[in-house]
């Protein structure tokens, strides 16, 4: 039960902010600040602090304008500290961390009294690795990973190695300017010049570093123990849980989670946990890796060792693993065979995930073969770690110190393939969702490589198992949680407990005075493409005022290069098109010739329909090509069909149309991003006047006025 203290907390901090900023109390704010400090104030707690009881997560969707970030952070934070856990706020943007990071949260700290500390979680990624920086600096190193050319993917020709860029990196880390977050860099950096000077968890040596003490992501990492509020993101939460939790951020236990942006968490997890492996590539690598293990034969020592004796074995398990990978070749050729060449999807999607015998048994034979490789390589990487630690025998520090990040990126890999290969050996659990997987014909000729992947397809079970059952507590939150004015959609796909609190925040915004639904009477649906086309050209070379700010969203690429070239000169004039430029520069391009009191009209595909955020004048048209159905193409997708309908449901209905409303929310909400906006919405699909879905769909939408 919440207490007396902690609710005045809440309340006297609440009044104090409105009171700062000049706000009023809204309805739905309060709302949503009652039920997560409701949710969590009433976890119980054992002796050790642990969580007791079901009932500890709360899902909230609140509408564009509620102030949910302020609304989770006044009602968890207190009540965080008060049980004695860490509060992590995950978003799935880096605009809307930046907003709780620099503005939220100080403040909260300034208009209010309450009193914590906080810090942003990145990961790995994020930071520099010393090791790699001095390697790139050093000849000496720098011929050590020439001896790996073509070993890794990140490998750069001697000539393609920005040294000058590492040389000012150098610097500014020993004259203390820099820290090492790529984040606080303030040149451009190339994506190839800092991916080679990153790490992960397999390269990183840890303890065993020379550079640990003034490793810049271990520095910051110690910063999280102090913290008392977390700010992160869905993957670097999920990469966290898929190593147990605790091994980045806080234990789950003793953490209370608020999932900002919530509805991205089950397509997050989901592609975390999605696998594909190339098989001539496979072949490719680990013939190549085989020929440069000599090396490290060659540096070894002459005393007797473990290393030793395990690169002796070592040509053998590779020689193994490369014959199961062309028997896999060879029991895939019926397949391959089927597809022809002349078709426009080379792809085969193995009915309900369920793959022949004969294969799956030798993926069995594969995973089987990859994890004693993988052993293998671990217990090489365990004798160069003991080196470092005086223990070792047979290896030089030197070399030691050298091999132990390129040990690293090799155990990456092994472990991608031993997961791909584990996943198809698996029967599935009839009691649950059946595994996706497929094959893909990439390339022709002599490039041809067969891609198998593999994937969940649904994360329920595993955010149940990782995440909900373990965590102390969390808060969902989105504005668009809801699919057809349900959370089904979002329950079925995350597996949060049924036990949870829910509740809807309407938005407070004059949806029915402010915005304008316009379903014009188009002449053919959107299935006939080319006459669509030609319809939408018509319809926006008539439509789209050139001196206001708008936006057409498309569901293909295709469609909107189509209606691009055959749009009239004045609106080409004024045309910034998704792709020609970053995001970034095109948004800020379009303010720029508003803001010149000119015209701008934006053309963008899915990355458009959410996260942008164009109050006032800068948007006041919104135009929709047609309803945002799925790609009916996508294998995991298509085997979630499948499972439904087996089970006896309607796919059409309990996937497509769900997920076409929760889409055609996000699109619409691009509009009215503030009290006093407003402007018209034209969605330019017939289906929703002519097809039984339609109403359902148009009835999803807040309530605009409609024509």
């Amino acid at each position: 039960m919440l207490s007396d203290s902690i609710k005045q907390n809440i309340q006297t901090a609440y009044r104090a902010y409105l009171e700062a900023k000049g706000h009023k109390a809204r309805v739905g704010q309060r709302q949503m600040i009652a039920t997560i400090a409701r949710t969590l104030g009433a976890i119980k707690q054992g002796t050790e602090g642990e969580r007791l009881g079901e009932k500890h997560v709360a899902v909230v969707e609140a509408g564009t304008g509620t102030g949910k970030t302020l609304s989770y952070c006044l009602s968890a934070i207190p009540i965080a500290k008060e049980k004695g856990v860490k509060l992590v706020i995950s978003t799935a943007t880096v605009a809307l961390q930046e907003q709780i990071l620099h503005k939220e949260l100080p403040s909260l700290l300034e208009l209010t009294d309450y009193s914590f500390r906080y810090t942003l979680a990145k990961g790995r990624g994020r930071y520099m690795c010393l090791n790699n920086l001095e390697g790139f600096l050093g000849a000496e190193e720098q011929a050590t990973d020439d001896m790996f050319a073509g070993l890794f993917e990140q490998h750069l020709a001697a000539d393609d190695i920005n040294t000058a860029l590492y040389q000012e990196m150098d610097e500014a880390l020993e004259s203390g300017k820099w820290d090492g977050d790529k984040d606080n860099w303030e040149g451009i950096i190339r994506e190839q010049d800092w991916r080679r000077l990153t790490t992960d968890h397999q390269q990183c040596t840890n303890r065993n570093c020379a550079n640990f003490s003034v490793c810049p992501f271990f520095k910051a990492r110690a910063e999280l123990e102090t913290a008392d509020v977390i700010v992160a993101n869905h993957d670097l939460v999920l990469a966290d849980l898929s190593l147990g939790g605790g091994a980045i951020l806080s234990d789950p236990k003793e953490t209370i989670y608020v999932f900002d942006e919530g509805h991205h968490l089950p397509d997050k997890a989901i592609s975390h946990f999605r696998h594909e492996v190339r098989l001539q590539q496979s072949i490719s690598w680990l013939k190549q890796l085989d020929k440069n293990l000599i090396n490290l034969r060659q540096e070894l020592t002459n005393e007797v060792s473990l290393t030793g004796q395990i690169l002796l074995k070592i040509p053998q398990q590779i020689q193994s693993t490369i014959n199961f990978i062309q028997y896999v070749q060879q029991g895939l050729a019926p397949f391959i065979q089927e597809l022809g060449l002349d078709q426009d999807s080379r792809q085969h999607r193995f009915e309900f995930g369920v793959i022949p015998d004969e294969l799956r048994q030798l993926a069995y034979s594969l995973a089987m073969s990859y994890q004693k490789l993988f052993k293998q390589i671990e217990n090489i990487q365990d004798e160069c770690k003991k080196v470092k630690q005086n223990e070792g025998m047979g290896i030089k520090e030197d070399t030691a110190e050298s091999w132990l990040p390129i040990l690293g990126v090799i155990l990456g890999r092994l472990e991608t393939c031993t997961e791909l290969w584990k996943l198809y050996s698996a029967l599935d659990d009839q009691q649950y969702p059946p595994n996706a997987r497929w094959l893909l014909v990439v390339g022709q000729g002599m490039d041809q490589d067969i891609e198998l992947g593999g994937s969940p397809i649904l994360a329920a079970h595993t955010l149940r198992m990782q995440l909900w059952d373990k965590c102390f507590g969390a808060v969902v939150t989105s504005a668009t949680l809801t699919a057809l004015n349900e959370f089904h959609r979002f329950n079925m796909r995350s597996g949060v407990p049924r036990e949870s609190e829910y509740l809807r925040v309407i938005s407070p915004f004059d949806f029915a005075n402010k915005g304008t639904l316009i379903v014009p009477d188009m002449e053919v649906e959107p299935n006939q493409a080319d006459a669509h086309s030609k319809e939408l050209i018509r319809y926006l070379n008539d439509k789209v005022d050139p001196l206001l700010g708008s936006l057409v969203l498309f569901s293909s690429r295709r469609q909107m290069e189509e209606v691009a070239a055959g749009l009239k000169d004045t609106l080409k004039d004024i045309l910034l098109i998704q792709g020609e430029q970053s995001k970034r520069i095109i948004l800020e391009t379009h303010k720029e010739a508003i803001d010149a009191k000119k015209g701008s009209l934006l053309f963008g595909l899915a990355s458009f329909a959410e996260g942008v955020d164009l109050p006032g004048d800068y948007l006041t048209r919104v135009y929709i090509a047609k309803i945002p159905f799925a790609v009916p193409d996508d294998p995991v997708e298509a085997t979630l069909a499948e499972w439904i309908q087996r089970r006896g449901g309607n796919p059409f209905m309990e996937i497509t149309i769900p997920d076409a409303s929760l889409r055609l929310v996000q699109a619409t909400g691009r509009l009215l991003r503030s009290e006093n906006d407003s402007g018209e919405i034209h969605i330019l699909d017939k289906r929703l006047r002519t097809k039984r879905y339609g109403s359902q769909l148009i009835n999803s939408l807040p309530p605009y006025k409609q024509i």
